[in-house]
């Protein structure tokens, strides 16, 4: 059995996980299921921003609906013509809010 990223292989998989393997677009298979965006509220203009870790992608939306919208059309068009890998099945939204208290 081979294990590789958490998973075993048996002795039936090893030559087809080898031909993927080779495949360029296979080393980002399990990366890109599923691409993460911080998204912040934007406390001068209102509304939120949200950036993709690990992806030149950045949009905002006044609301959270249009954000979400806004958000898979940029997932859509970065990933869109495959140049960049494989379109990923699964968007998260990661909220951050910082609070700043007095001491």
């Amino acid at each position: 059995m081979i294990k590789k990223r958490g998973r075993v292989f048996g002795k039936a998989c090893i030559g087809s996980y080898r031909r993927l393997a080779s495949l360029p677009e296979f080393g980002n298979f399990y990366a890109m299921s599923e691409i993460i965006f911080e998204v912040v509220e934007d406390e001068v203009e209102g509304g939120y921003v949200a950036t993709a870790l690990g992806h030149a992608i950045v949009t905002e939306g006044g609301t959270l609906e249009e954000l979400r919208s806004m958000v898979r059309d940029a997932v859509q068009c970065h990933f869109g013509d495959g140049s960049v890998g494989l379109m990923p099945k699964v968007i998260r939204l990661h909220f951050v809010r910082d609070e700043v208290l007095a001491a």
